[in-house]
């Protein structure tokens, strides 16, 4: 039934037991004087009256109007300056709105869209190659081509990398060296080839807004066709320090693993009369995009973004993201006209996205459309898993479990976005940014407002 329904239907039956009350009374009376009775006094008066309106408390107060106010939360000094949207899943409605269709720096919650646009091009069964080649022309020389795989590993055979079941490069050396068993080859050179994403130039590997320490703090790597395991030093932790080499460092693996310590390294171009002797395919790409929402791997959202890039024929460069997400975005009629795409992973700041634009696209991912499913099934849960596993905690517990969403965070930024199963049972959408002169404090300050958010339900309002 629709609010306005109910609640007509609620004033409806106060006023049917009203009249009712009073023709009872009217007849009592009546029966007393035509008796010679007296009108009996009560012995226990009670008041019924009408509780307050909700709040967005750990218990409020069920109402049928949206008088559940956030306001107070919203107005957080830690959330510096603020902007975001909720919206009914189901209606459509906009239930709370601070400066929504603004654009601001989406940080990590445009993996959201890099997500998306992997999805509607590439697909969720999408696999990406490895392979080794053969100089015929000189038999000792091989070629390693990179195919755009981090997740390509190094590790020992029965370890895992932090990208679970990912190929590995000792699988790869055992083909290369079964073929040169059969074909008397011994293998004197190796060139590694890195060049499918626009010639592997530096402008390319590493934007200049990036910050340098989100390399030698471990958050993301270099983006070059070629290297192993993310190039962390640690292939077991997510968060490890970066190389300035990590075709190199492929390479020397790729050595240490054939048992080749003779043969020479040296960067390349694959020649056009190669021939493939072997090759290792990496996990579907559904599993790079749950991993990657789950603890938001900068590194694979980078080379997400580049393949996406290179199937719809643009160079793979940093630069034809961009380009390449909005192609790919076009059949789900989301205005992307003012959205600014700098990268896949959302750590530059120049990047741009309003609120109102990620609700929209969370809808579509509520809604299952196309392969977006796969986007749901790998955000975050609150207080549950991936990077929501710590928060909503203490007083926010009663929200744990009932927010999946995206985190994010870049210098003078915090973000969250995502869909709450509010405790009224309503699926709503939202977007939140803290910007500006913000601290970590920001995200408890986040946190709070979403709580409210849960609480509230269809019953949030915009004052």
């Amino acid at each position: 039934m629709p609010e306005e329904r109910a609640g007509f239907a609620y004033y409806k039956q106060v006023a049917i037991g009203s009249a009712s009350g009073l023709l009872a009374v009217v007849l009592l009376v009546l029966v007393f004087s035509l008796g010679g009775g007296s009108t009996p006094k009560p012995t226990n008066t009670q008041t019924n009256s009408a509780s307050g309106t909700p709040t967005a408390s750990a218990n409020p107060t069920p109402t049928d109007g949206r008088t559940c106010s956030v306001d107070k939360l919203a107005k957080d000094k830690l959330l510096g300056t603020f902007s975001g949207v909720v919206v009914n899943a189901t209606t459509k409605e906009v239930l709370f709105d601070r400066n929504s269709t603004v654009g601001v720096a989406p940080a990590s919650t445009l993996k959201l869209f890099t997500a998306a646009a992997a999805l509607q091009t590439l697909g969720p069964n999408y696999v990406v190659d490895t392979k080794v080649f053969s100089d015929p022309s000189n038999p000792g020389t091989i070629i390693l081509v990179g195919g755009g795989d981090p997740t390509l590993s190094a590790t020992a055979p029965g370890k895992q990398s932090v990208y679970a079941n990912a190929p590995k490069l000792s699988d790869l050396a055992i083909k290369v060296n079964l073929w040169a068993a059969a074909n008397n080859v011994t293998i004197n050179k190796i060139i590694l080839d890195s060049t499918l994403f626009a010639g592997g130039t530096q402008a390319s590997k590493w934007d200049s807004s990036w910050p340098a320490s989100e390399l030698t703090l471990g958050f993301q790597s270099q983006v070059t066709a070629l290297q192993v395991d993310g190039d962390r030093a640690n292939p077991y932790n997510e968060t490890s320090p970066r190389s300035n080499t990590p075709v190199l460092n492929a390479g020397r693996k790729f050595k240490t693993a054939l048992g080749v310590n003779g043969a020479s390294l040296v960067e390349g171009v694959n020649p056009t009369n190669a021939v493939e002797v072997a090759k290792v395919s990496s996990q579907t790409i559904d599993k790079w995009i749950k991993h990657m929402l789950l603890v938001s791997d900068n590194t694979e959202a980078e080379y997400l973004g580049r393949l996406v890039a290179l199937k719809l024929g643009y160079d793979g460069s940093l630069g034809s993201v961009q380009l390449a997400i909005k192609k790919s975005l076009a059949s789900t009629n989301i205005d992307l006209t003012k959205v600014v795409i700098k990268d896949g992973s959302g750590e530059s700041p120049q990047n741009s996205i309003a609120p109102a634009t990620e609700a929209a696209l969370l809808g579509l991912v509520l809604e299952g459309f196309g392969n977006f499913s796969v986007i749901n099934q790998g955000l975050p849960i609150s207080h549950e898993s991936g990077s929501l596993a710590s928060r909503f905690g203490g007083k926010n517990l009663d929200a744990a479990g009932k927010v999946r969403a995206k985190t994010g965070w870049i210098t003078h930024g915090y973000a969250l976005s995502g869909i709450i199963q509010a405790r009224d049972r309503t699926n709503l959408l939202f977007a939140v940014f803290a910007q500006g002169a913000v601290t970590d404090k920001a995200k408890d300050a986040i946190d709070n407002l979403v709580t409210g958010f849960y609480r509230c339900g269809n019953t949030l309002s915009n004052q």
